[in-house]
């Protein structure tokens, strides 16, 4: 899956917390709403005042694509567990500070089961 397929994918799914997501597609929105919050970073580094404050129009722009995302977001972590075969309840796991947001980055990185599990086919 590419880049642009899996953030298109991950948005026409936007709250669709049954099947799987592959590992591209979740490491590829990833890497979407990085780079968005990076571009966003830059425009208040460029716009900030005097005393480096951010700018009030990218504080709302971080918002609204933090709002939009969110769910889409939730959306493919509990999809990409189930291609692991676990349950959508492992995405709590990376509340835990530091050992548990490792432990999720391991889980999402994990190969999928290559065979149709309990919450879906393979998918693409």
């Amino acid at each position: 899956m590419t880049f642009n397929q899996s953030v298109s994918s991950v948005f026409s799914k936007f709250v669709t917390f049954s099947g799987r997501a592959s590992r591209s597609e979740f490491w590829y929105f990833a890497l979407f709403e990085l780079f968005v919050y990076v571009v966003l970073a830059l425009f208040g580094w460029l716009f900030a005042g005097p005393n480096g404050d951010m700018p009030g129009f990218v504080n709302i722009l971080s918002g609204i694509f933090g709002l939009v995302t969110i769910l889409p977001g939730l959306a493919v972590s509990v999809r990409r567990m189930h291609d692991i075969g676990k349950g959508g309840g492992w995405i709590f796991i990376s509340l835990v500070p530091l050992i548990g947001q490792i432990w999720f980055i391991i889980l999402a990185a994990t190969a999928g089961e290559p065979y149709p599990n309990r919450f879906g086919t393979v998918p693409d």
